[in-house]
């Protein structure tokens, strides 16, 4: 089987919440393929956003692209339902002036239907998500 992008909208992923939204940066932009677009924090944190699958998949790499994220912590579910979501991945970026933090993440027991990304810290009053990208295999529709 093909390794894809499960991230991509365009393979059907999609954000279902996310705390904060400014209408210039949606956060659509994480997942839709261009990297010019970005889905910006609204100030506060913790922050998170949802990304759904709409299918079981199973994740073996991350890469999480993003300006001023100190803490991140991602959960995961195998639910239908984003509910039951249990830790699965915890980091302290580095601060990376001027350029993005480009954080690579190899992926233990990645089974999901839906990702939470926490951020729990930044590095200034607002932070950035560039792109969300999880490579992998669908392994089942949901039913």
């Amino acid at each position: 089987m093909k390794k894809i992008d499960l991230c991509l909208s365009s393979e059907g992923a999609e954000v279902i919440l996310a705390t904060s939204s400014d209408e210039k940066h949606p956060p659509e932009n994480m997942i839709d393929g261009n990297p010019d677009t970005f889905w910006t924090t609204t100030g506060m944190f913790p922050q998170e956003f949802i990304i759904c699958f709409h299918k079981h998949v199973r994740i073996e790499r991350l890469v999480i692209q993003s300006y001023f994220v100190r803490t991140l912590r991602i959960e995961k579910s195998t639910s239908k339902e984003p509910v039951d979501f249990e830790p699965w991945i915890e980091r302290d970026l580095v601060h990376t002036e001027g350029q993005l933090q480009n954080e690579e993440i190899m992926a233990r027991d990645g089974h999901a239907t839906y990702l939470r990304f926490i951020i729990i810290s930044a590095f200034d009053h607002f932070a950035s998500v560039h792109s969300v990208s999880a490579e992998g295999i669908a392994v089942s529709n949901l039913s």
